[in-house]
């Protein structure tokens, strides 16, 4: 059989245990999607890149699929409490290519609002150029660096430049591609970026000036400075910082607490 059979058969049996399990809703996780929309009583969220669908029931998230499926359904997760369409302890299907899955939502995985209130496309342009920093570097020497999205009025007033800012006076905006190879020349800076929802980067280097202690922000063991400083950022401000270790491990924050980790080096 051929691979390209196993989606509509996964999608009839995950109609069959929908009704079983009472599931909330149905994920379908996949970079492009062809086929007829099935016609039930449940959402459903078509997570990936290539789709042209007009539904209006249907919800759409352009997630990089590149992120690993565990981290994707954590985000899809997020996703559906925070739009109110799953509470916690109940549960929904998800459908890949090749497999189907059951998760039952705990409320843990999203405790704040915000995340999918920025500009899903700038969000994950910033993914995929962290993801790209992890497996490559610059020159071949890995990169630690800080993006923080949103709420650019508060992040500025709570930071300062430690070198001058190469992006002052442009209107270089993440959503370029021609940016990529900007943004990872001056990844090598000290300091965080800071880009609007709308994806223009307006400043490198920065320094963020937050106390975590203050904040009473609390970390796993062995995170440092870089993501004191982000998850800390997150909590004063309502924006949204992506870590980038140099040991390839990117972490995104909110409201203080981690909401993704996923190392592009390891397989899942």
């Amino acid at each position: 059989m051929k691979k390209t059979g196993y989606t509509k058969i996964l999608l009839h049996k995950a109609l069959e245990i929908i009704k079983e399990i009472d599931a909330k809703a149905l994920v379908l996780i996949t970079p492009s999607f062809e086929g007829e929309i099935p016609d039930i009583d449940v959402p459903i969220i078509l997570v990936g890149k290539n789709f042209d669908v007009s539904n209006e029931r249907i919800k759409k998230i352009p997630l990089p699929l590149s992120l690993g499926i565990k981290n994707v359904v954590n985000l899809v997760s997020a996703f559906l409490i925070e739009n109110n369409i799953i509470s916690d302890g109940e549960t929904f299907l998800y459908i890949t290519p090749n497999t189907l899955g059951i998760r039952t939502v705990k409320k843990s995985i999203a405790t704040t609002k915000g995340f999918f209130e920025e500009a899903q496309t700038v969000l994950q342009r910033l993914l995929e150029i962290a993801v790209e920093l992890s497996l490559e570097g610059k020159e071949g020497y890995p990169i630690g660096t800080i993006f923080v999205v949103g709420d650019t009025k508060n992040v500025l007033k709570y930071s300062h430049q430690i070198v001058p800012n190469p992006f002052r006076g442009h209107k270089l905006n993440v959503l370029d591609k021609n940016t990529k190879g900007v943004i990872k020349e001056f990844a090598t800076l000290d300091g965080a970026f800071i880009i609007s929802n709308t994806g223009r980067i307006l400043a490198a280097g920065r320094y963020l000036d937050v106390d975590p202690k203050k904040l009473d922000v609390h970390l796993p063991p062995g995170l440092g400075s870089r993501h004191l400083a982000a998850a800390a950022i997150s909590k004063k401000t309502k924006a949204t910082a992506i870590t980038l270790s140099e040991s390839g491990v990117i972490r995104v924050f909110k409201n203080g607490e981690i909401i993704l980790e996923y190392n592009p080096r390891m397989r899942y």
